[in-house]
């Protein structure tokens, strides 16, 4: 089951996006995430909005607790994020009111927690040439192209501490290596990077920062005066997009699972997850899709029927914490055992268990 996180920038942790919506509390090993988590569905995807600022903006950026957001994110089974935010524009042609879609990051913040790895002899070199996920840019991409919004599919975004404002200097500085200047995205990409979760940003240019001379320099309130006035124009990309990210992920198992005819004997359509087992990709999203739908299901144990069975029901026993019985075929199961016969497409066949490997309550 895909289930994708939504980072609320300023405006947007809208609870009325989402059909159903509960809210829930939550901690993690980094303490607490800005805001509680709102939990339904958009269009029959599961989604979860986290308040990056917290529900009133409180939290101002350098203070926001990214670690605990996106590792909040992670714990209630988020597959994928999206995070939307304000940016001010480096470039002339990136007007207020914009959709940018950054393909890249320069991180210019010095006071935050970059790392899930900071304790000693738990150092991970994590590979950042590529910080946003290709996939789901081009799924927002071409979505936005058929909504018509100005926008920019490429940019480099250079994250700044704040709360205050870029000084002309630093401006006109920043305008020589990138295209948009931001307070958020670093260090929550690269730390959805390193929990291995595929992220976009959705950039919505508010301004020109101060480095154009004929235009006001940006304030707080221009900022929310642009982000209310083209709140909507994000609102329906999400409100649209999700469901194509959902079946996206869909395809792409699927497309791994290789059909191969008449195999063991004619007539019979043999899926073959070789080809699945074979794709790390494919593999992770499929255990995923699976950890998802009985994480919160009182379980005991997962069964694994010989032999293909026992690759997904050990990887899945194991990321849920809980134990794995194996299904047998006749006289390879040492102890006693409990056996079963049932119909194939072509013939009987029998499975075992050991009589111990399920205890009643």
């Amino acid at each position: 089951m895909v289930k994708i996180g939504i980072i609320g920038g300023s405006g947007l942790d809208d609870p009325n996006l989402i059909e159903n919506y509960t809210e829930k509390e939550i901690t993690t090993p980094y303490g607490d995430p800005s805001s509680k988590l709102t939990c339904g569905k958009l269009n029959g995807v599961e989604v979860v909005i986290l308040a990056r600022h917290g529900k009133n903006h409180e939290i101002y950026p350098t203070k926001v607790n990214y670690r605990a957001n996106i590792k909040a994110l992670k714990q209630e089974g988020c597959t994928h994020i999206l995070a939307t935010s304000a940016v001010g524009s480096l470039k002339e042609e990136i007007k207020p009111g914009h959709l940018v879609f950054p393909d890249q990051f320069i991180d210019q913040t010095k006071l935050r927690k970059l790392t899930f790895s900071d304790q000693y002899g738990d150092v991970r070199h994590i590979s950042s040439a590529e910080p946003f996920s290709k996939e789901l840019r081009q799924l927002l991409i071409e979505e936005t192209k058929l909504l018509n919004y100005n926008h920019h599919s490429k940019a480099t975004i250079v994250v700044i501490e704040g709360p205050r404002f870029s000084t002309k200097a630093e401006s006109f500085m920043f305008k020589n290596f990138a295209d948009i200047i931001g307070m958020t995205t670093c260090p929550e990409a690269q730390l959805a990077v390193e929990l291995e979760i595929p992220y976009a940003s959705i950039a919505m240019s508010t301004d020109y920062d101060c480095w154009k001379e004929d235009e006001f320099p940006v304030t707080f309130e221009m900022v929310m005066q642009t982000m209310k006035q083209n709140a909507e124009k994000v609102k329906t990309l999400l409100t649209n997009v999700i469901p194509k990210i959902a079946k996206k992920d869909q395809q792409l198992i699927k497309s791994k699972i290789r059909t191969i005819p008449n195999f063991p004997k004619p007539g019979i359509m043999f899926r073959d997850i070789t080809t699945l087992l074979l794709d790390p990709e494919a593999m992770k999203r499929t255990i995923n899709i699976l950890y998802n739908r009985y994480k919160d299901q009182p379980i005991d144990a997962i069964a694994g029927i010989e032999a293909r069975g026992f690759i997904i029901a050990g990887i899945l026993a194991d990321k849920l914490g809980i134990g794995l019985i194996p299904i047998r075929k006749p006289n390879k199961l040492p102890y006693e055992t409990i056996s079963h016969e049932y119909q194939l497409e072509y013939g009987t066949d029998k499975v075992e268990i050991h009589k111990d490997a399920i205890k009643l309550r």
